[in-house]
Order: C-alpha cells, then structure tokens, then sequence
C-alpha cells in the first residue's frame, strides 16, 4: 500500500499545521512503545484522511469521530477545522535498517537502538503524514535503560535516569525523524554557539578517540564555510553525528543529528580513499541542512533538489573547506561511471523528473540512483561553469531564503535563477534536467588536423587539452560546444572534458588513444587520467575494447600509477565488474591472476605508502597463491611489512576460503579469535565461499529461509557466495535466486529488496541466463527488486 501522488496531493491540500507531540518506550526488548499526539487543522471539515503506522500492536486511538485501522492506515473520518488525535501502541524492532533497529554488539554484548526512518519509514515508528510536505514541528520524549545515551534532532531539554526530554524542532520533514539510543562513546564540544558532537558504540572508543580531530576539524571548517556562502542561517539548535550500526544508507542527514553507517569508522588502518570519502559524505549531509531539511523538495520527483545538490556541495566543499585533495578525481572514476551506466538502462529518468512520471513511493525509491547523485552533480558542475560560480550562489541563496521551512520544486528553483542572471537557465534545464541519456564528444581527424564534435543535442562548456606525441601537454583551456564542430589546431593527442566538467561520454581519434593506451600514466594530470580510465571503462561496457585489451592497460599502467584513487578504483571496478560480467568462465581464473601480478608489479616498485596499502588489499582478495596468504596470517603483515588490520586479515580468509585452503572449523577458530562484528561478518562472507556443495548450501540457507536474517549478514554471505572462479559450483543457485528472491524482498521492504537485488549472481552468465531473467521478469516481482533486475538484465544485454 505505497503512498501515491495523487493521495499526498489531496492530503496536502485538506491539511496543515501539523504538529506532532511523540513519546516513546525503549526499554523492552521485543517491542517498543509509542503515544503520540498529532495536532492538525483541516480545510474541509467533515472529510476524512489517514495517519499512517504500520503493523502496530495494542492499538488506542483517542480524538478522532470515527476511525479504523487495516495494518497500515489509520483511516479518520468526521474531521473537525482543527483536530487533535491520541494514538497509542507497540510496535516491533526491526534488523533490516528500515524502522526502529535493533543490534547487539558482539564484542560486548551491548544493545542499540535506533530509528532509520527514510521515505516511507516514519510510519515503522509512529502514527504519522509520511509525506514531505506536510512538514511539522515536533517534540520528542524517550524512555530509555539509564546507562543508555540519546539522541535526537533537537537538543535535550531535561535529562534524568533513564527519561529524556527534547527541545521542539522546527518544521521538518517526517522521514527526517531520528532517535538513536544505547551506551554511546561521544565526544562533544561547542561551535559557533552550538552543541557539536561525534558518538559512536562504545566497543569503537578507541576507533572514534582515534579520529575524532579529524572528524571535528571537518566538521567545524565544513560548517563554516557553509555558513559564509549561505545567507540562510543554519536552522537547527545542536549537530550530533553517530556512527551507527545497520543502517542501510551511507549516511542520512536527519536534521540535528547525522547518522552513518559506521563502516565510515573502521576497526584498524584508515586508508586515503576511505578518509576522502568519509570527508565528503560528511560535507555531503551537512548539505542537506540547507537542501532537503530547511527547504524540502514537495513530491520525489524533484530528488534531485536535495540529492544532486548535496552531491555536489559534499565533493566540493570537502575539497575547498577541508583540503581533502584530488575529490574529484575520486568522482570521475567511480560515481560518475556508474551515472553513464545509469543513463543506457530503461529506468534512466530526467534528472528532473515531472510528479506524474513517479506515481508513487515504490516506483520513487528507486530515483535514489546515480542519475539523481552523479548526473545530477554533473549537471550542476557544468552549470556553475557555464552560469560562473557567483551567479550560481546567488541563485542559491535567493530560493533557500524563499522557501525556508517549507517546499520547493525545480520551477522554484529556476525563478531564483532567473532572477539573477540574464543567461537562459530555462533553456538550459530543459536540455539538463528534462531529458535522458548523454552526449557524446568525439574527435576526428583530417587532412587538417583534429576536430572536436558532439553527437547529441546539449550545450557543453569543457576543458580541452592538447598534448604532443611524448604526451606532455602544449595547450589547454575552455571552449564552448554545441552545433558546430570546433577545429583544435595541429596537436598530435587530444583529450577532450580533460577536467571532467561535463557529463557526456568521450571519444578520442585513433592516433589518440593508441599515445594513451601505450602510455596513459605519463599524463601528468590526476583529473585527466581519471576521465580516460573512465573512457576505457566505458569502452569495455559498450563492446568497443576487448576486455583483455583492458587488462592489458591494467597490467601496463596501474603498477606505475600513484594517484590513491585512480589505483582503487580500476582495481575495484576490474575485480567487481570486468572479471564477472566480461569475461567467459573459462577466462577468469587467469584474469584474477593477472590483477594480482599488477598489484605485486606494483608493490615491487615501492609506491606511496597508500598507494602500497590499496595494492595489498587488492592482492589480499585476488592472489592465488594460498602459501603467500598462510604466511601473512602467521606473521600479521605482508611480505613487505605492511600490518594485517582486522580488514586486511579477514579479506586474506576469505581468499583462502574460496581457494579451498581453509576449512569452516579453522574459519571458527578465526572467528573465536576476533569478537567484534567485523569478525562476525568476515567469518559469514569466508564460510559462504568455501568451494564444497554443503558449504554453499548452509550459505544459501542463510540467505534465503532465516526470516530474520539482518541486513549485515545478508549482505556478507552473498558477497561471499557468488565467487566467479567457482562458476560450476555456483551456477545452480542462478535458477533458485530469481525463484527465490521476489518473496524475501516482498516480505522485507523496499531497502531490504534493494540488498537482495544487489545480490544478484555476480557471476559469468549466459544467453540461457539471460532468457531465465526475461521469463522471471515476466512474474510477480515487488517493485524495487524489478528495477533492480531490470538493470542488470539491460547491461547484460549492452554486453552481448
């Protein structure tokens, strides 16, 4: 019973003035309980709405003329011009991240609960108008154990034993609800008048004490540098920050208090890529205070006014506020390259899409794509290079003081545009926003020299550099592209977008590429070696380069690169896409075995010290030689001295596992040896890819027939299952996964559904394969899931 369009509209214009008055019980251990108050006027008295709350127990309503419950809904009829409504009930904790989770630390026993709400979510925790615009002020009240800390969107008013009072918030979004709850190790401070502070589970005190300078100098020069370029104040009384167990998003900027995954605060090293992505997801949500919680889009066709945003400010403030150098090289060899994947599939949308292409909330979740976060970030890129940055800001500012508190749309978002600039943004968003797919940028050559054209319809403002034959650059600038092709002189190599300011795919002339391909890691650029690790990918994807071919440039270029990300990410998208999705069965235990050989080139060489560690990493899951693993764990490091940390250590198992050189008894013994959820969930992943027929089957059975498996430990055992060197072995479960899988995320949800789509046989597959998909398609599968099988059927097909 997704809520539609057409019945948020309605409900929107029969109510306001919510305000929502919430207690909840969080001392028992099955259950939790809920009383809420919801205040609200009505503009037609007599009519009826409904509240939603979902699968609630021992259910009490008060205030309401008439009313009834179907699981779901709580329909109220004989509303008065102003209302007020008592519910009370028990409600179940949840293990799969969309509700009140529940989780117990293995390494001490600790309980901790906390509610992710997200889109649809709210109504899993209490009675409520789970819709954006109906935003409210609420005031929150928790009973909790005593020795437990709380948290919530407003600072705590009253605190004493085990009961918590909060401040009201201003209006907020419903799905922007957050309490988290349990014995947390926090550090706080204060900032420009403001409580700050960072908490994690108290088993990671020595993870958080260990970052927690970094975490605080990100923080504060982030939030400063947000505060200089927006007008608009940060609304809010407090900025808590919690690494938190099980959550299914990366982060959610839940207003007053952030939440993460808290695999941003790993047990042992923190690599440079991790601390890069770390930074940018904080000033990502830090975004959000302004784009989706002060201002929030109306319906989820507009996604894109908070997450394109955020996006963007997050990879750009985290480079200009907190130093964190080369963000957006990082962004054009991963997310960006998931954006052009995202654009070839039939779910591609309009960055901007208009209400009525997304009739209801299941069909929304799935906006929550690369198109809205890369794409959009791209687009927003090449608009403040074509808009300039000033023009940009002020636009910003003009909408976020408009529409403060309250909703806003892409129209919204244009008049402040206009307002400010005589350029023709409307134009501009209509061949942006409005449209799919991407332009391509291609150079020929004649008798003259190169020329560069666009095949496609959008305006480009890129970077263009000219390089000669040795590929040391001779020229570089900016040129417009639209129509007409733009004669580049007489240079040997061009590459154009070299600083990655469109979003579009490129194409170089013969004698180009094959100067690249010889030698593609003396361009002494970061941000243009990325695009064209970018390019080469996208070549694979299309057909139009060998996959060996690629891994030829893998084995030649990567061992010489010393850009942290570039190495991460070729390394991660050669191990997770090109080996199991373009190769024959046949041709992947030895292309496994040339990834490893590039990573041992590499570490020979004596690279940076990150560069050493993401090399070690990657041969950790991709060497075949068990003996070289064995010694590892013996000695807690590498052959080249680099310390086994908890990470390294269980990828080292899992890799012996899946060679056959560790039985699941010495995978217990390992897991007995390391208590923390880290162990527990590296012991799942190396059990489940021991190459034996009962092994599978015990992995299979967690999977699939525990109903109450958590999202962690799903997640973990498929990862180790479906291992592409072991495709006789695994190729079976193909059949009993798309049987399977449409009822484990029917009876789970929408984030859940989403982990079970991210399951997918990550295998070789073939044309029998790809017919089962179709037929299975051609049944009864939830909504998320079948976009999510969609897409892989479409890339599959772009394969062939």
């Amino acid at each position: 019973m997704s809520l539609t369009l057409a019945e948020a509209r309605a409900r929107a214009a029969l109510l306001s003035n919510v305000v929502y008055d919430l207690a909840l019980d969080l001392t028992d251990r099955e259950t939790f309980g809920v009383e809420a108050t919801v205040s609200f006027d009505c503009a037609e008295p007599g009519a009826s709405t409904f509240l939603e709350l979902t699968e609630a127990l021992d259910l009490v309503v008060a205030g309401a003329t008439e009313w009834s419950y179907d699981g779901r809904r709580i329909h109220l009829s004989g509303l008065g011009a102003s209302n007020e409504v008592r519910v009370g009930a028990r409600l179940a904790y949840v293990t799969d991240g969309d509700g009140m989770h529940t989780f117990t630390d293995p390494a001490d026993g600790e309980t901790y609960v906390s509610a992710y709400i997200g889109m649809d979510i709210a109504q899993r925790v209490f009675p409520c108008f789970d819709q954006n615009d109906l935003k409210a002020p609420l005031t929150l009240q928790v009973t909790a154990p005593e020795s437990w800390t709380v948290l919530a969107n407003a600072r705590a008013a009253t605190h004493e034993g085990g009961r918590w009072s909060f401040n009201q918030t201003p209006a907020i979004p419903v799905p922007m609800f957050v309490v988290c709850a349990g014995p947390w190790h926090s550090v706080t401070w204060e900032h420009a008048g403001l409580p700050f502070g960072w908490h994690a589970r108290a088993s990671l005190a020595a993870e958080l004490d260990r970052d927690v300078e970094e975490l605080r100098r990100i923080t504060e020069q982030c939030f400063d540098h947000y505060s200089s370029i927006f007008d608009e104040p940060f609304a809010f009384d407090s900025y808590d920050q919690a690494f938190v167990p099980g959550q299914n998003w990366g982060a959610l900027e839940t207003p007053g208090c952030v939440t993460y995954r808290d695999e941003y605060l790993p047990i042992g090293r923190v690599t440079a890529g991790e601390r890069r992505r770390r930074a940018t997801v904080i000033a990502h949500e830090m975004a959000h205070m302004w784009f989706g919680d002060l201002v929030t889009m109306r319906w989820w066709e507009d996604t894109w006014l908070q997450e394109s945003f955020a996006d963007y400010m997050g990879f750009r403030v985290a480079e200009r506020a907190a130093g964190v150098e080369g963000n957006f090289v990082d962004f054009t060899v991963s997310r960006k390259v998931r954006g052009y994947e995202a654009d070839e599939r039939r779910s591609t949308h309009p960055v901007a899409a208009v209400a009525e292409d997304v009739p209801d909330v299941d069909l929304a979740a799935g906006n929550f794509d690369q198109i809205s976060y890369a794409k959009g970030n791209s687009a927003l890129r090449q608009l403040v290079t074509w808009l300039g940055d000033d023009a940009f800001l002020a636009g910003v500012n003009a909408y976020l003081t408009r529409h403060r508190f309250g909703n806003a749309t892409l129209t919204d978002f244009l008049d402040a545009l206009d307002a400010v600039t005589d350029r023709d943004v409307r134009g501009w968003a209509h061949a942006w926003l409005r449209t799919t797919g991407f332009d391509t940028l291609r150079v020929v050559r004649d008798a003259e020299g190169p020329v560069l054209t666009r095949e496609g319809s959008r305006p480009h403002r890129v970077r263009v550099t000219a390089y000669d034959g040795s590929l040391a650059p001779v020229e570089s600038g900016l040129l417009d592209l639209g129509d007409d092709p733009v004669r580049l002189g007489a240079a040997e190599v061009v590459v154009p977008n070299s600083g990655g300011e469109t979003f579009a795919r490129i194409r170089l002339d013969d004698r180009s590429w094959e100067a690249v391909s010889r030698d593609l890691v003396s361009i002494p650029d970061d941000d243009t070696r990325a695009v064209l690790w970018s390019a080469a990918f996208d070549l694979v994807r299309c057909g139009e380069l060998p996959a060996q071919e690629f891994l030829g440039l893998v084995t030649r270029h990567l061992p010489r690169e010393q850009n942290v990300g570039i190495v991460e990410w070729v390394l991660y998208w050669t191990q997770t896409k090109l080996v199991p999705r373009h190769l024959r069965p046949d041709e992947v235990i030895d292309a496994v075995a040339q990834l490893a050989a590039a990573c041992e080139s590499g570490l020979a060489s004596e690279p940076d010290p990150e560069v050493a560690l993401v090399l070690s990493r990657s041969l950790a899951q991709t060497t075949p030689d068990a003996v070289l693993l064995e010694q590892w764990l013996v000695d807690r490091a590498t052959h080249t001295g680099i310390e086994l940390d908890p990470t390294m250590r269980w990828s080292a198992i899992h890799r012996l596992a899946a060679l056959g050189a560790l039985t699941a008894e010495e995978i217990d013994d390992e897991r007995a040896g390391d208590g923390t959820l880290v162990g527990q969930l590296g012991a799942a992943r190396a059990l489940a890819a021991i190459p034996h027929p009962e092994a599978k089957e015990r992995a299979w059975a967690r999977m699939f027939e525990d109903p109450h498996v958590s999202n962690r430990m799903f997640e973990a055992a498929s990862e180790g299952f479906w291992d592409p060197e072991q495709v006789p072995l695994v190729h079976p479960y193909v059949a009993r996964y798309l049987a399977e899988a449409p009822a484990v995320a029917a009876a789970r949800g929408q984030a859940y559904s989403q982990l079970v789509g991210r399951a997918f046989p990550n295998i070789p597959l073939g044309p029998s394969d790809v017919a089962a998909l179709e037929d299975a398609l051609a049944g009864d599968v939830p909504t998320v899931l079948r976009r999510q099988w969609e897409d892989r059927l479409d890339d599959l097909r772009l394969r062939r």
